[in-house]
Order: structure tokens, then C-alpha cells, then sequence
């Protein structure tokens, strides 16, 4: 086995805990240069530190407790940094500070609420509403993310930096919960667990998570403790599990035919049952004509009005500007989303010769390719799913995909189509080279004795 010497391990982490403070508390998103420079030296401090664990063949078998602590001790730095990247983290306040005053926050667009007695009583002011990317929309977010906004803005209730510190603090747990399982599955399953630094020492996970704000750790923990309960024969518990993933965030609804072909017809619509019925008793505190209106025209228009960093929707749209005149992206939307239902259900029920650990891959590689808005985060999802597999490809679009970010250095926003698609390109060619010539990336599992093709349920 290749082994850095530790030496080198605490040169590059000490370099990174810097990098990681410098990005967080002192670069705004507008100084792409500098950000992405920084985001450059993180991903070859990461390389180096994950160097000898890119194969699920290597035989070290011990977690590497300096590394581990490593992974924390850069989330934990993150701690009190005011989101530099995003501005969700403003609607997560303003959602909270509804809730915490007693207010459903399905049924208020934030302009019609400005300057009202409710908002007034409630924190939200016309510094908050200007902080905010969806003043006309109705939120989007599940019953369980709800919550915790609740939580943290009854906990901090006039205080912005210490709303964000108890937002952050659920992304904090679940992401050490998210480590233990992982060492726990790959052990499972006869990998090595130290692949879990993969994902741990991720530079975009640590700074779209924690750094950022977003709640995909949540989602990723309830999935890696849905799949711990399934393996360990406690159906109901994974289904319940898997339910606070999709009260955490919606995207974890793809997996559900999924899980009816690993576990069988009967106990498979089971276990979708038993999963929607747990994921509607958490929206019931919330129940109302309103909110089902309100909730599907925002997802909605997600789908056929907004787009950000697409692959294959940009090629349509072009096409469509071609034959058109004019963004059919209501069209194009549709169709595909049509197109992303119908390839979920062939991975799900037609890919018998791979793993559920590839299949999951799949079914995300084909969610965000056909997706008209990816945005930097949702990448995480796929590096966390490729820690049970041979697949590398979205460590690379992990590092390419704050690209994206160049978006931003003019106002207004305008994407630079050739910076994605380098992005797109870079990715889609490393995957090819990893489905067509997979000994070229991972040793002969012959030779080691050990899968090399992710877990098997």
C-alpha cells in the first residue's frame, strides 16, 4: 500500500485549516479568482491526504484517526463564518423566525409579508427581505428542514450570526454521524473504511455543508442510516429513516423504486408505504389546501423557469434558440423531467448486473445531468454515494463544479458557458474512461480479494 508520510499529512492539514479560514471568513463570491485558487490548493491538500485510499482494494482496514479528526476539526473551524458562497441561509432565517412566532411559512410569499404587523412581530425586516434570492416564491423546504430553522431562530431570535451557528449545528452532527456510518457500512461490506475520507475530507463538502449551510448532510446521513437499518434486517426503522430524508429534502423520493426492486414486490410497496406515511405525518403540523398549491408552483417553476450551471438542458436550449427563436425551457423542463422518471425506473429495475450502491450513482448522475439547475452542493450527494463504489467521477466534478462560481463576478449574474462546459466535458471523459476501462482506475479485484464495485444488499 502507498503510504504519505505523516509528517506530510499535518503540513497539508495545517495548510488546509488556513485555507478553510481564509475562504470562510474573507472571500466573497464575487472574487472568483482568489476563490477559486483557494479551492484549487484545498482539492491538492485533499488529493494528498486521500491518495493512498482512492481504491476500495487497498488492505489498510484501521480508520486513520488523524485524518478523521481532521475532517472535524475543518467543519469545527467553520463554526461562527457567516455563509460567503450562498444566500439560502437568508430564507432559512426568515422561514424560522415565521415558525418560531407561530406562522406557517407555506403560506406567505416573503413580499407580500414586508412591512406587515406579522412581520414586524417576527424579526423580519427589510434588511433581512433584501438578503434574500426568492422574494416572489413560496418556500420549498420539507417539514423536518422547517424545524430546525424553527429551532435556530427561536434560539437566536434577533441575532443573524447566531440563527446561522444553530443552523449549522444540525449540519455539524449529521456530518460526523454521516463518518461513523460510513466506516460502519464499508466494514459491512468488506471495503475499507478509511474510503469514508473520500467524502470527510471532501474540500466541497466541508465548504458547501457546513461552510454554506445546506442540509444535503442531513439528507446523506439519513440515507446512510436508512441503508445501516436495511442491512441490519430492521425494515421499518430504514423506512422511517429514509422518510426524515425526504422531510429533510425531496430528492431522496428517487430512490423509492429502488428500494422495491432490492427488497421485492411485497415488502418493497411495504416499505414505500410505511415511508409515505411517515413523510405526510410530518408535514400534517403544516396541512392546508394552501400549502399543497403553494409548495408544487414552487417546485414547478424550479423546473421550467430556473436554470443554473445544466449540461444536457443547455444543449436543448441552444437547439431551441436555433429552431425557436426563443428559451423553451417550459418544453424542454417537462421532457425532461419526463425522461428523468423513466431512466430512475430502467436503473432501478433493469441494472441487475451492478450493485444498489452503483445503481444509486446512476440514478443521481442521471437526476443532475438532466436537471435545468445544479448547483454546487448537490454534488456532495454524488461524492457521498461514490464512496461504495469503484467510481471516481464525481471526486473530479467536486473539484470542477466551483466553476459555477464565475457566475457571479458581474451583477447582473451572467454564466460563462465555456467554464461549464470544460466542467461538463472534464467529467463526462473521466467517466467514460472509468465505465470503458475500469482496471485503468481501480486494482484487479482478483488481486486483492477484495469488491470493487460497491456494496451489495
Amino acid at each position: 500500500m502507498i503510504k504519505t508520510p505523516f509528517p506530510v499529512n499535518r503540513l497539508v492539514a495545517i495548510g488546509s485549516a488556513a485555507a478553510y479560514c481564509l475562504l470562510a471568513y474573507t472571500v466573497p463570491r464575487q472574487n472568483f479568482g482568489l476563490l477559486f485558487m483557494i479551492m484549487l490548493a484545498l482539492f491538492l491538500g485533499y488529493s494528498s491526504m486521500v491518495m493512498p485510499y482512492r481504491f476500495t482494494g487497498a488492505k489498510k482496514q484501521q480508520p486513520d484517526p488523524f485524518l478523521f479528526a481532521a475532517a472535524i476539526v475543518f467543519r469545527l473551524l467553520l463554526l461562527f463564518a457567516l455563509p460567503c458562497l450562498s444566500d439560502d441561509v437568508y430564507r432559512f432565517i426568515w422561514d424560522g423566525r415565521l415558525l418560531a412566532h407561530g406562522h406557517n411559512p407555506y403560506l406567505y410569499l416573503p413580499r407580500e409579508l414586508l412591512n406587515t404587523t406579522m412581520a414586524r412581530e417576527a424579526g423580519l425586516n427589510e434588511a433581512l427581505f433584501g438578503q434574500l434570492n426568492s422574494p416572489d416564491y413560496f418556500t420549498v423546504y420539507p417539514p423536518l428542514n422547517q424545524a430546525m430553522f424553527g429551532l435556530a431562530a427561536y434560539l437566536a431570535p434577533a441575532s443573524l450570526p447566531g440563527a446561522v451557528m444553530w443552523l449549522r449545528i444540525p449540519i455539524l452532527l449529521s456530518e460526523i454521524g454521516s463518518l461513523w456510518l460510513m466506516t460502519q457500512l464499508l466494514r459491512r461490506f468488506r471495503l475499507n473504511p478509511n474510503l469514508a475520507l473520500l467524502y470527510g475530507l471532501n474540500p466541497l463538502v466541508i465548504i458547501e455543508l457546513t461552510g454554506n449551510v445546506h442540509y444535503e448532510a442531513v439528507v446523506i446521513f439519513f440515507c446512510l442510516l436508512a441503508v445501516w437499518w436495511l442491512v441490519s434486517e430492521k425494515t421499518t426503522l430504514s423506512a422511517i429513516a429514509l422518510s426524515l430524508a425526504i422531510a429533510t429534502k425531496l430528492v431522496p423520493l428517487l430512490f423509492i423504486p429502488l428500494a422495491i426492486r432490492v427488497l421485492g414486490w411485497r415488502r418493497g410497496i411495504l416499505y414505500a408505504v410505511v415511508v409515505g406515511l411517515c413523510t405526510l405525518s410530518l408535514f400534517l403540523p403544516f396541512a392546508s389546501v394552501e400549502l399543497v398549491r403553494n409548495i408544487f408552483s414552487s417546485i414547478n417553476l424550479y423546473f421550467q423557469k430556473f436554470e443554473f450551471n445544466a449540461s444536457v438542458y443547455y444543449v436543448l436550449r441552444a437547439i431551441g434558440y436555433w429552431i425557436k427563436g426563443y428559451n423553451a425551457i417550459e418544453f424542454i423542463g417537462f421532457w425532461l423531467s419526463v425522461v428523468t422518471a423513466l431512466s430512475i425506473l430502467w436503473i432501478s429495475f433493469r441494472w441487475r448486473n451492478v450493485t444498489p450502491a452503483v445503481q444509486i450513482l446512476g440514478i443521481m448522475s442521471i437526476y443532475f445531468a438532466l436537471a435545468t439547475t445544479v448547483h454546487p452542493w448537490y454534488a456532495t450527494t454524488l461524492v457521498a454515494a461514490s464512496v461504495f463504489t469503484r467510481f471516481r467521477y464525481p471526486l473530479v466534478w467536486s473539484a470542477l463544479i466551483p466553476l459555477s462560481y464565475a457566475t457571479y463576478q458581474v451583477t447582473p449574474y451572467q454564466e460563462n458557458l465555456w467554464l461549464t462546459a470544460v466542467e461538463y466535458g472534464i467529467v463526462v471523459l473521466v467517466a467514460s474512461l472509468e465505465i470503458r476501462l475500469p482496471r485503468l482506475v481501480e486494482p484487479n479485484e482478483k488481486a486483492t480479494g477484495v469488491p470493487t464495485d460497491g456494496f451489495h444488499l
